[in-house]
């Protein structure tokens, strides 16, 4: 488990070699619809995730937790309005540079099982063309970082445990050292043991590197855990943007306070 001291000091779990450069962008939907076959699946008219802050998506299946995500890191565009980050839209001429910005964990990982760890963590990178030398020195930091171990870099994603096979997606993702950190459901298939471990070592690193992040999740006590603020959605729309206590004290809708009773009787 992850305990970050806010310092590099010798005693922290995550290591006083790897060296962090905070660096963020906010990220904003302005009026943003998104239909499929005529059904409006997102109309948000403003969200923001501000930057070095957590912002928690939750809601039931087919609220548009996912489409969101995938407009944001430029997957598929918007019908109607825009998607900035740091105020420079996501159009087809910046969209590139933007999505370098952005580091992308999906639920599985996302892994090609025909890559080593490493190979896997550093394919963004080579494409780019660093330097051998460059990456695996990336690697080493990003393996130290998210709690990797080092001797399965070579291993390849079949001779991993899930918790391992997440890890390589994070390293995966941090390796430019992005902005932006996008992550869609990336506990949800892990065993309670596990997920827990995994949320408490994802807490101490946003902490840590002060990036932006949006972060999809079905469970209400993941999300207020590690969101800064909880935005709860329910078919396309968002209803509801704050802290848990926000949320359960003054709901903005009956279905916050609904979705809110069911999570507990869930717990």
């Amino acid at each position: 488990m992850i305990h970050s001291t806010g310092e590099r000091g010798r005693d922290s779990p995550l290591g006083s070699r790897v060296k962090v450069e905070p660096s963020a962008a906010s990220l904003v939907l302005d009026g943003v619809r998104k239909s499929y076959r005529g059904r409006v699946v997102l109309d948000v008219p403003r969200l923001e995730a501000p930057a070095r802050r957590s912002l928690v998506l939750i809601g039931p299946s087919g609220c548009g937790k996912s489409t969101l995500l995938r407009l944001v890191v430029g997957l598929t565009a918007p019908d109607a309005g825009a998607v900035r980050m740091g105020g420079v839209p996501m159009e087809r001429s910046s969209r590139r540079g933007l999505r370098l910005r952005m580091g992308y964990v999906i639920q599985d990982g996302g892994l090609f099982p025909h890559l080593t760890a490493a190979a896997n963590a550093a394919i963004v990178a080579r494409d780019l063309g660093w330097e051998r030398e460059r990456i695996e020195r990336r690697v080493v930091e990003l393996a130290e970082l998210t709690r990797f171990p080092r001797e399965l870099l070579d291993h390849f994603p079949r001779q991993l445990s899930g918790g391992q096979q997440q890890r390589v997606g994070l390293m995966r993702a941090l390796m430019l050292d992005p902005e932006v950190l996008l992550l869609d459901e990336p506990l949800a298939a892990l065993d309670p043991m596990i997920r827990a471990e995994l949320q408490d070592e994802l807490k101490a690193l946003f902490a840590r590197l002060e990036k932006t992040v949006l972060f999809v999740t079905h469970d209400l006590a993941e999300a207020a855990f590690l969101g800064d603020a909880i935005a709860i959605m329910r078919g396309g729309r968002v209803l509801q943007v704050g802290p848990l206590a926000e949320l359960a004290e003054r709901p903005a809708d009956p279905f916050v306070t609904e979705f809110m009773r069911a999570q507990r009787g869930r717990a």
